[in-house]
This record gives structure tokens, C-alpha cells and sequence, in this order.
């Protein structure tokens, strides 16, 4: 990481030609409203762990255009050598001070295809320019607290240690992978600066160097036992698993008479279900009981539900590469989209993305999503426009299958998900602690239909547009399609 990082430049080079652009028309300061949301479940399963909010509000914090910024886009040249941007346009850009309203669904929400997990109103310049950060940081935690709650979810409750410092997709990443992983379920990190900068517990056992810097391996484990009495967890495979088992028993006894605990013993390769069936039995009939077993090895959360089926008796799971890297899906498909723009007179101008393809078409409006409750459980969400007023009954369609329709008679118990974070560019929220956000993800699993965790056909939670929302979002595409249309036949009739 760089210590001169700077946020205002952490986005994409057309965020600025269109900036400068908007800045040319005069339309810099209309105010506007994006939403940031997915189009799909990652994984193909169905809970989606909203996570970077924190993140976010710290780099929003510093978004400030310093001197150093304006000169690197001032040394910017076009293809015929002159410079890229109008002198006065960075001057514009040096003197802007934040201040968008942004509200946001807290960190730990279970969150659905379309539902925004944050929205952005302010000037037209500003919300555009926010674009790429917030996508990158609010894509990235969110996949990655999602793959770490099916951890989880596949070891029964076991704790996850997350390992992945080595294999991540650089130190940002790490960093980033480490928080969001213990957000959706891990229990500690390998990653002592994030132990660190969020508090997370920090977990290790010991390499593979370390038996063989030694003559024989009840040497190794004697020394380490010596040397760091609290972390007696032996690793057992560095030449042969089992025989390393009986070594690691030989110095727990040691360690034993010395009022020692004997902690663990770690499975890092072969037949994990049979070598932890057979490495149980062992500890046990040397007294050993409460010795845990702990299994590496290129593990994900299909292969901890299959050891789990088979008998493993692995008692901690610790998973590097397929948890920081999103092994199975690379990335989350989060998507920026403006959705609404004032016109000259202050008029909202309601605006929408149009596709082919109905799951690219975005949604309009001024966009909020209400979750019904029924007796502690969730029923259903309906994503809803602030300036529609909905009445007693609610009905929800499906976005991709208008026959998909769900009714709500006056429902009382609801929540509203998106709140305020920053009004006029000044923090109007208190963060909680990543402890309570972790909290918060076993809390809101329990309020959710048990066939949501599956991995394969999960549950279908009832989701979607308020019905007078889906008719305006239909309207639209009618009248951008059909003007369409009509300015094809007349470019034809022109010919």
C-alpha cells in the first residue's frame, strides 16, 4: 500500500472526462440520485452479506482534492499534446467540497437481486465521480463476507480461521478480505495488521520449516512447545500424518506434566475425513479429549459440508486461497446506475438504463426497500419509491417475471433498510463495532427461511419492485423503446 493513496483518484479515467464534460454543459450541480445494487446472487445462492460500508465512510471522510491530485491530472495530455483538462475545471476540482446525502444498508443486512444496498443524492459531479470506489470497495467486501457466512453455514457453527494473507489479491486486498471475512463468520486472522487496524483476533499455528529446521519431528514439536507454551498446536503432516500424530501425543504428555495444555494438531494434506477419524481415536485413548483438530488444504465450503458428511473429526477449519480469492465466483456484478435527475425548473426527471436484456435494465426513481416481518420472521421486501405513496396494500413483482407477484394486507411490522449515513457531505451515523456486525449476520440468518442457506436451490425469498414502481419502470421502457423506434424510421424514411 501507498502511504500517498489519495480516494479522489481511486476510479476510472472516464469518471473524469465525463466530469469535465458535465462541467462544459453547465449541468455539474444538478442534483441527482444513483443507487448501487446486484443483479445476481453470488455463488448462485441465496444470501447475499452487505459489507464496506465502514470503508466507505472512511474515504468519503478524506475526499478532498489535494495539490498533488490536480497535478497529476493537470500532466495529463490529449493525443495531439495538449492538456487534458481546462485549468479552471481543476480549480473547480480543488475548491469542491463533499456533499452528497448517501444512505446505505448497514453491514451485516441480507440483501437481494435489485434491492440497493446504498444510494447517492447530491450534485451530478460528485455522485458520478464516487462511482468506481464505492463499486470497488462494496463489491469486493460484500462477495467475500458472502463466501465466508457459507463457510460458516457448512461447518455447523465450527470456527473458521481465515488464511488467505499469502494468496490475496494483493495487501489492500488482504486487508479488505481479512475484514470481510470475519464480518460474514470467521473467528480470527492470519493477518496481523488486521488484527491490528479492526480488533480481530489473530490465529497461527506453525510451518512446515519449522519441523524440518529440526533433526526429527518430536524435536520440533519439543522445541516449539518450549519455546511458545500457549500455542501448542503441532502441524502433522510434514512427513507422515499419523506417525506425526504419535509424536505430537509424545510431547503433549511432556507438556502435560508441566502443567501445560496440549491445543491441537493440524491436517494440512490427505484424506482429511479418514485422517482426522483416525488422529481422533489416537487422542482420545491417550487422554487427550479435548486436543483439537484443526484442517487446511485448499478448503471451500462444499468440500467442509462433505468431510462433515463423512465423519471428519475436525473440530477448527481454516481457509485461505478459496475465501480471499472468491473461489467460484470472482466477483460480485454490483452496479452504479443513475436513476433520477432534476431538470432546469427543480422538477425530478425520472431516468433509466434500457437494455435487451430485462436484467440490465435499471430501476427509477428515488429508491427505498421495506422488509415485512411476521412474527419475528421475514416475509418479503419490496423495493419502493420514496415519492410514491403506496397505500395499505402492498404488492411485489417479480422484475424478471411479472406473473411472480406477492400481496401484503396493511402490513404493520416492517423495516425500512437504507439509512441516512452522510446529509450534505457531514457523517450523520455511528458506526457499530465489527463485533456487532458480525452479531448481526447470525442474528439476521435466524429471521430468514432455513432453505435460504442451502447451496443448491436455495429457498426463493419473495423480493421485488412495488407494483407501482414496476408500472413506471414498464412505462419507461415502452416510451424509450418506442421512441427508438420511431427515430430508426425516420433515419430509414431521411435515406
Amino acid at each position: 500500500m501507498n502511504s500517498s493513496f489519495s480516494p479522489v483518484l481511486m476510479t476510472d479515467f472516464y469518471q473524469f472526462t465525463m466530469a469535465q464534460g458535465f462541467w462544459l454543459s453547465g449541468i455539474d450541480q444538478r442534483e441527482a440520485v444513483y443507487h448501487l445494487n446486484f443483479r445476481r446472487p453470488p455463488f448462485n445462492g441465496g444470501i447475499t452479506i452487505a459489507a464496506g460500508l465502514e470503508s466507505v465512510i472512511k474515504l468519503l471522510e478524506q475526499f478532498q482534492f489535494q495539490s498533488e491530485d490536480i497535478a497529476y491530472l493537470k500532466s495529463l495530455k490529449d493525443p495531439k499534446g495538449k492538456p487534458l483538462f481546462h485549468e479552471n475545471f481543476l480549480i473547480y476540482l480543488k475548491e469542491m467540497k463533499f456533499t452528497c446525502d448517501i444512505d446505505a444498508v448497514e453491514e451485516g443486512e441480507i440483501m437481494f437481486p435489485y434491492e440497493p444496498l446504498l444510494r447517492v443524492q447530491g450534485p451530478l459531479i460528485q455522485c458520478q465521480l464516487l462511482e468506481s470506489l464505492l463499486l470497488n470497495v462494496i463489491n469486493f467486501q460484500t462477495i467475500i463476507a458472502t463466501k465466508a457466512a457459507r463457510l460458516f453455514i457448512a461447518s455447523g457453527g465450527a470456527p473458521i480461521l481465515e488464511l488467505g494473507f499469502r494468496r490475496a489479491q494483493g495487501l489492500d486486498g488482504a486487508l479488505s478480505a481479512s475484514r470481510a471475512a470475519y464480518i460474514g463468520g470467521c473467528s480470527a486472522t492470519s493477518n496481523v495488521l488486521a488484527g491490528k487496524e479492526f480488533g480481530i483476533p489473530v490465529r497461527g499455528t506453525m510451518a512446515h520449516s519449522w519441523v524440518m529446521a529440526f533433526d526429527d519431528e518430536a524435536t520440533a514439536f519439543e522445541e516449539f512447545a518450549k519455546n511458545m507454551p500457549s500455542q501448542t498446536v503441532f502441524l502433522v503432516d510434514t512427513y507422515q500424518t499419523l506417525e506425526g500424530v504419535k509424536h505430537a501425543i509424545e510431547i503433549g504428555n511432556k507438556i502435560k506434566l508441566l502443567g501445560h495444555q496440549f491445543l491441537g494438531i493440524r491436517l494440512d494434506s490427505g484424506d482429511l475425513a479418514y485422517l482426522s477419524i483416525e488422529a481422533r481415536k489416537m487422542l482420545d485413548q491417550a487422554g487427550f479429549k479435548e486436543t483439537k483438530i484443526y484442517a487446511t488444504n485448499e478448503l471451500d465450503e462444499l468440500i467442509i459440508r462433505d468431510l462433515i458428511q463423512q465423519g471428519a473429526k475436525i473440530n477448527v477449519w481454516g481457509v485461505g486461497t478459496n475465501l480471499v480469492t472468491s473461489q467460484g465466483q470472482s466477483a460480485l456484478d454490483g452496479v452504479y446506475k443513475m436513476s433520477a435527475l432534476k431538470d432546469e425548473r427543480g422538477d425530478w426527471m425520472y431516468k433509466m438504463k434500457c437494455s435487451e436484456q430485462m436484467m440490465k435494465i435499471s430501476n427509477p426513481g428515488i429508491l427505498q426497500v421495506r422488509r415485512f416481518l411476521n412474527k419475528q420472521q421475514y416475509i418479503g421486501d419490496a423495493i419502493y419509491d420514496l415519492n410514491e405513496s403506496c397505500g395499505s396494500n402492498w404488492v411485489i413483482v417479480d422484475p424478471l417475471d411479472p406473473t411472480k407477484r406477492k400481496s401484503f394486507n396493511c402490513p404493520e411490522n416492517y423495516k425500512d433498510l437504507l439509512i441516512p449515513i452522510f446529509r450534505e457531505g457531514k457523517k450523520v451515523y455511528t458506526e457499530p463495532s465489527l463485533d456487532q456486525i458480525k452479531q448481526k449476520v447470525s442474528q439476521e440468518l435466524s429471521c430468514f427461511h432455513k432453505g435460504l442457506k442451502r447451496f443448491l436451490f436455495p429457498h426463493q425469498y419473495p423480493h421485488g419492485l412495488e407494483e407501482k414502481l414496476y408500472n413506471r419502470k414498464i412505462q419507461l421502457v415502452e416510451k424509450i423503446r418506442g421512441h427508438r423506434e420511431e427515430s430508426a424510421s425516420h433515419h430509414r424514411s431521411a435515406k
